[in-house]
């Protein structure tokens, strides 16, 4: 008899998020099943509001799509966007699976490292929230933290016309400079992940969402990290 397959369900606020976690995907949890629930409407409303204002309705939106891939019978569901992740904190109570936020496993990594956080984004709105994510994390974990913030719009303008060339050359030479000022360095979005393969040695460690948050599911799905992949 075949084992039922198992699911996971990811609400997206922008197709570009579907493209950049596909490796990661495949990389980690290959046998489990993905139902993807996207609204490009959320990142444009997020985005008209302006930095630090997220429009209520869209947390309504993402309660709703939680609550439709819970009754679909996922295992968990995953809030892929960082620009409106207290979403994930406000439908917690109204939905009975865990939902994850894929930025927290990044932030919990990185505030180990030391105090001197650097963080990149690419789009202003994502930083307020993503700011107030790693201070969460850094309070419940009693650890001091200076955050140390790069915004890089250039790169999220060269990255949504599919030039990941021009969008991991900016972000290299950001992360060379932010390097030498900070203990760790964390990419605010999951379409940064694209730099990954081209990091090298750097002089201090940099964390993606894409890594650390896939490599959390799947130990949160199997108790075990696949041992090539690292942080």
């Amino acid at each position: 008899m075949e084992k039922p397959t198992r699911t996971i369900g990811i609400i997206h606020a922008i197709h570009l998020t579907i493209r950049a976690m596909q490796p990661f995907l495949e990389r980690y949890i290959p046998d489990i099943e993905v139902m993807h629930l996207c609204d490009d409407t959320i990142q444009r409303d997020n985005i008209a509001a302006g930095v630090g204002v997220i429009p209520k309705h869209n947390y309504f939106r993402f309660a709703q799509y939680a609550h439709n891939l819970q009754e679909s019978g996922v295992e968990l569901i995953l809030l892929a966007c960082s620009t409106f992740n207290y979403a994930a904190e406000l439908a917690r109570p109204m939905i009975d699976i865990p939902i994850l936020q894929i930025d927290r496993p990044m932030m919990e990594l990185a505030v180990e490292r030391g105090p001197r956080v650097g963080m990149l984004a690419t789009l202003a709105t994502t930083v307020p929230s993503s700011e107030r994510l790693l201070r969460i994390v850094a309070a419940e974990k009693g650890r001091p933290v200076e955050i140390i913030t790069v915004l890089c719009p250039e790169a999220f303008a060269a990255i949504q016309k599919g030039d990941s060339g021009t969008h991991n050359r900016i972000l290299l030479e950001e992360i060379d400079k932010l390097s030498r000022k900070v203990d760790s360095i964390v990419m605010a979005q999951l379409s940064m992940s694209a730099v990954e393969p081209f990091l090298g040695e750097t002089a201090v460690p940099v964390f993606n969402s894409g890594t650390s948050g896939f490599g959390y599911i799947r130990e949160r799905l199997y108790g075990t990290v696949r041992r090539e992949v690292h942080v």
